[in-house]
């Protein structure tokens, strides 16, 4: 399941990994295109005509579309993989196996490298109230070996052993179809951001464990989509993290999340201004970011919805 918006050469060498790098298993891909200007529907019917290609009128979000390719399928299991990734070494017929010896995994996720092969630090556990404000204050980057400070993203770990975790990140998740058929679809007032950690939360509260398996690898290039409106993107992160705090823990937290989300945008205005005025470069860029964070301290203090696209 593939969700792409104007990302037409690598969402190409994606499908091109997939159907080289993928043998002794049946399967099927679905592209959901939402609304590309650049080409990308038209690609896939000329270059993949086995691909089921759905064609959006307007973009419906990560949420949505998926759920549109998961309402077509016909598997065992629905893997949710981003445009940006590379499979490598048969890497999602490895996951299946191991998927097919944890019975009790619902939602299961391997190694991911960045393209200098060295490992993305996926996985993470449940926006909370103590996990907003380490991870706000950026600590995990200079102690990456602290526990206490890295925990969030649990940047101590080297991502070499099968665990349990909270979340799996949505760049490559698979998903057992009966944990779909219990807990239902991908929640799409999340409109990018948010929907594997919200959809992970819900599995494990019925039961079902959230797997990480080092079993296979792929590469992921990382936020093709995303970085081509990367301030709107910024508030949209911090947006599905309250939705995803109103949704499911009580109104006190969620009223302190919004005030913490408003101090981390309030507090790198100045740094994003006072870069602006000293730099010698592009001034312009810093200006935008410096007043996409002043807008953020303001919506923030009314939610998620000022905050959610």
């Amino acid at each position: 399941m593939i969700v792409n918006w104007n990302t037409r050469e690598v969402l190409s060498d994606c499908l091109k990994s997939i159907y080289e790098q993928t043998t002794g298993i049946e399967y099927e891909v679905i592209v959901i295109d939402n609304a590309s200007s650049d080409g990308s529907a038209e690609m896939v019917k000329a270059k993949y005509p086995n691909v089921n290609l759905i064609e959006n009128l307007e973009n419906k979000g990560f949420a949505a579309a998926n759920n549109q390719g998961i309402a077509i399928t016909k598997g065992r299991y629905v893997l949710l993989l981003n445009s940006d990734t590379r499979i490598i070494d048969n890497a999602i017929a490895k996951v299946i196996e191991f998927a097919d010896g944890r019975t009790d995994g619902g939602v299961i996720g391997c190694r991911v490298l960045n393209p200098d092969k060295t490992v993305q630090q996926t996985c993470f556990m449940f926006p909370s109230l103590p996990n907003m404000f380490l991870s706000s204050t950026y600590l995990y980057k200079i102690f990456p070996k602290s526990k206490f400070f890295g925990r969030e993203r649990m940047t101590w770990w080297d991502r070499k052993d099968t665990r349990q975790v909270d979340v799996v990140t949505g760049c490559f998740m698979l998903i057992r179809c009966e944990v779909i058929e219990q807990i239902g679809l991908l929640d799409e007032r999340f409109f990018v951001y948010g929907e594997e950690t919200d959809f992970c939360f819900r599995a494990k509260k019925k039961g079902w464990k959230i797997l990480f398996a080092p079993v296979a690898e792929i590469i992921h290039l990382g936020g093709a989509s995303s970085r081509q409106v990367t301030p709107e993107m910024t508030l949209q992160l911090r947006g599905s993290i309250l939705l995803f705090i109103k949704k499911h823990r009580n109104r006190m937290i969620y009223t302190v999340a919004c005030f913490l989300v408003a101090m981390f945008f309030f507090f790198r205005v100045f740094y994003w201004f006072a870069r602006g005025l000293f730099s010698n470069g592009a001034t312009r860029a810093e200006f935008r970011t410096a007043r996409t964070y002043l807008s953020g301290t303001l919506k923030a203090l009314f939610g998620a919805e000022g905050l959610c696209l």
